[in-house]
């Protein structure tokens, strides 16, 4: 899919978690539950940091889209060394490493741990970076016709005001882990939701995606998870633009709803 509908399932699929706790007892605060669903819509733009044109590799200027060089030649690496017999031959790292559970559960833990080690700047540093790929997904035609300069600010106002309201006492800072200095390591868990949500929506496209990878199936290791092939659809079509990324904001708002008990 394309970044928009990728950043709105993110946040939908937080609200949803959100919905889902209240339902268990265990309500979010509201700012988790809004600085969750940012984070969780910059984060399902992040595997696509394996493809030079995607939204993620204009974010940051030339440190993102040198980012996004390197991380297409490991993920090319990784699929040469790894693949089986039946793997198609290829000449890039789309669509391989950072498509997987593997990653997103790599990219979580090591944001979690760095959020615990580096404390109230490293903090900082997730929240902006997911503010700013938060603002390239949702706010796309606005951020398009913006520049960089005025995003970055937009993400670093964002998070420095973000992490003021989470360090109140109530709002959620310790919401799920409350040993001294272990508070923020629930940053992790929107950042590997946004990454699997991300996998799960290319997995509809006509290519699908090897979410489960190294786990073989048959002759492959980076088989293509996905419905019937009737099922599956072009990225950027109409199908996604009309019809998914419009239930995405439907399921997004009734999450939020049930999140903070209005429904």
């Amino acid at each position: 899919m394309m970044g928009p509908a990728h950043s709105l399932s993110g946040a939908a699929a937080w609200l949803g978690v959100g919905a889902a706790t209240a339902a268990a007892g265990h309500e979010m605060p509201w700012p988790v539950l809004v600085v969750g669903a940012l984070i969780c819509a910059g984060a399902a733009l992040a595997p696509d940091l394996d493809h030079k044109a995607a939204t993620i590799s204009r974010a940051f200027g030339p440190i993102s889209r040198g980012l996004c060089e390197v991380i297409d030649k490991i993920s090319y690496s990784v699929y040469k060394a790894t693949r089986k017999p039946g793997d198609a031959r290829r000449t890039g790292g789309h669509r391989t490493l950072t498509h997987t559970w593997v990653w997103a559960v790599l990219i979580g833990a090591g944001a979690s741990v760095l959020a615990v080690v580096g404390g109230r700047w490293a903090v900082l540093g997730i929240l902006f970076v997911h503010m700013v790929l938060a603002v390239e997904g949702l706010l796309w035609r606005a951020a398009r016709v913006s520049s960089d300069v005025l995003v970055w600010l937009l993400g670093a106002t964002s998070a420095w005001i973000l992490a003021d309201i989470l360090n109140k006492p109530g709002n959620g800072a310790d919401w799920l882990f409350t040993a001294p200095g272990q508070e923020y390591l629930w940053l992790g868990l929107p950042i590997v939701l946004g990454a699997l949500v991300h996998d799960i929506g290319d997995a509809l496209t006509i290519s699908g995606c090897p979410i489960l990878w190294p786990i073989p199936i048959g002759r492959k290791r980076w088989y293509p998870i996905g419905p019937p092939k009737p099922m599956r659809f072009r990225a950027g079509s109409w199908v996604e633009l009309k019809v998914l990324m419009p239930v995405f904001m439907v399921l997004g708002g009734v999450g939020g709803l049930g999140a903070l008990g209005i429904i």
